[in-house]
């Protein structure tokens, strides 16, 4: 049965009017159905309006050590020695979080084979615990978190870009602002025009960091080659004895890390993801682990860990004391690996809106795919265009500094809804299973991540960001739960659906 797009009884904005098959493979489920489904249907091969298996294994990796991989390692990875007092817990810190961010990994790795659908957190959201959860997690994402990430990190690759052009020691602020609105776009036109491209893009610039990470490594072993191991025979000394200190240390490692589970959002664009899935984060997330570690022994080779601190530049403080005439490859490779972050990010994030905009809970436009390119071009703009009108307004670090920490709140919630389906789905097919108490670690060490930053500096911008969280609900209710859609919608859908040249997708169950 070919279902038809705009049947959703899930409710949603529904404003359709030229239909071409289904709205999408979680689509069509009334409350309380959601639960009942782990995969989705097959797509319709004879139809061209679906979103094809073009990821695999290397542009799988690719995808997550090139998001997780920005711009802090090169240029302020302070955070975690500034709190913690010591070379040695240090990198005991960056050691910890790359173990929980792995197993953090894993978990997703057992959620994406059992629920094969892009979407990532909201897929499992829905499956798992339901709609309501779903909407808030699609609702909190698509208008503030993945917006600000692309915008911060297309500012960052604005600022170094600019500054190579200018002899002033602050680039200027309107020109650092036109480049940023200028790379979003032209991200956005990337992962617009072909998925083939993007991950082509996203392979090549990847590539590019981990050679820059490669060099940054080798001087750092060369210089302790030549016997430059004063700072890190150091060891523990000088550790911090406040727990909420090695605490908070590991919350800003844990966000160096952050990006871990970006794949699971194109789940449905990976091929043979039952295999590739798990294997991508097998080896992702150690080499990313790897990485970290690497390089920060290689500074503290070079720097004493006190102009590690001063340092607002640390990888081009490294370059211009070890390679020379070559140090320009330093503020080369910074510019290079936040493009890179921001193409993986616009690819993820564009895969969010249209897993939820098909499911009815944002509207259906960005649930449609280009007729002949076969992306999810409505949502990719969409998403582009909030984070645009973020670098604006301007002031976007503030914001994304008290809603970040909501992150965790959804990842702990996604590690419930794996405890809970391993209860109320036990005989669904799990092609990879991790231990039960890896989701359980997870879910706890995320309600601490939520809890500690509220009690240990507690600030109204926390009310804020969760004020934003629990207006989801009020959202929600006439929305979706009632299926109150204005009169305008439908007219709107039809001219962007002209405008765009995208349909529905469609699917056969």
């Amino acid at each position: 049965m070919q279902k038809k797009h705009g049947q959703s009884a899930g409710g949603h904005l529904n404003g359709s009017v030229q239909t071409n098959g289904g709205s999408g493979q979680l689509s069509d489920l009334s409350e309380g159905e959601a639960g009942d489904v782990l995969a989705p249907p097959a797509p319709d091969e004879g139809n061209a309006t679906h979103l094809e298996r073009r990821v695999g294994l290397f542009s799988g990796v690719a995808l997550i050590v090139g998001t997780m991989i920005g711009s802090g390692i090169f240029v302020s990875p302070k955070g975690v020695l500034e709190r913690t007092g010591s070379v040695g817990m240090c990198l005991v810190v960056w050691m910890g979080c790359g173990v929980l961010s792995t197993l953090g990994a894993l978990a997703y790795a057992e959620l994406g084979t059992v629920i094969p659908s892009s979407g990532a957190e909201y897929v499992y959201l829905l499956v798992g615990l339901g709609n309501l959860p779903a909407f808030v997690f699609s609702w909190v994402c698509s208008f503030v978190l993945k917006p600000s990430m692309l915008a911060i990190i297309c500012l960052s690759f604005a600022e170094y870009l600019v500054e190579a052009f200018v002899e002033e020691c602050e680039p200027p602020a309107q020109v650092v602002t036109l480049v940023g609105v200028l790379t979003i776009g032209g991200i956005t036109f990337i992962n617009c025009f072909s998925v083939t491209l993007a991950t082509k893009v996203q392979n090549v610039f990847t590539a590019a960091k981990l050679i820059a990470i490669a060099i940054i490594v080798v001087g750092g072993m060369y210089s302790l080659a030549e016997g430059n191991t004063q700072y890190l025979r150091q060891g523990f000394e000088h550790t911090t004895s406040s727990v909420s200190d090695v605490a908070t240390a590991f919350y800003s490692g844990l966000w160096a890390y952050d990006g871990w589970n970006n794949l699971n959002y194109v789940t449905e664009e990976i091929k043979n993801p039952s295999r590739n899935l798990p294997l991508a984060i097998i080896i992702g997330l150690p080499l990313v682990t790897a990485c970290y570690l690497l390089v920060n022994i290689s500074y503290l080779a070079v720097m004493s860990p006190i102009e590690l601190l001063q340092s607002d530049a640390v990888a081009v403080t490294f370059g211009n004391r070890i390679l020379g005439v070559m140090a320009w490859l330093m503020p080369l490779a910074v510019t290079m690996s936040t493009f890179g972050a921001a193409n993986g990010t616009c690819f993820t994030s564009g895969r969010l809106c249209y897993a939820a905009a098909r499911q009815g809970h944002l509207v259906d436009i960005l649930s449609y795919v280009h007729v002949r390119r076969l992306t999810p071009s409505p949502a990719l703009i969409f998403n582009a265009i909030i984070a645009i009108a973020m670098i604006v307004a301007g002031d976007i670090g503030s914001l994304i500094d008290f809603f970040s920490f909501t992150v965790w709140i959804f990842y702990g919630m996604a590690m419930a809804a794996l405890i809970v389906m391993r209860r109320t789905k036990p005989d669904a097919p799990r092609p990879y299973k991790v231990p039960i108490v890896i989701p359980w670690l997870v879910l706890f060490m995320s309600i601490y991540l939520v809890v500690g930053p509220i009690i240990d500096a507690p600030q109204i911008e926390y009310l804020y960001a969760l004020g934003f969280v629990l207006a989801g609900p009020l959202v929600y209710i006439p929305f979706v739960h009632y299926k109150w859609t204005p009169a305008f919608v439908g007219k709107t859908t039809l001219f962007f659906q002209k405008l765009l040249e995208v349909v529905p997708t469609s699917y056969d169950d």
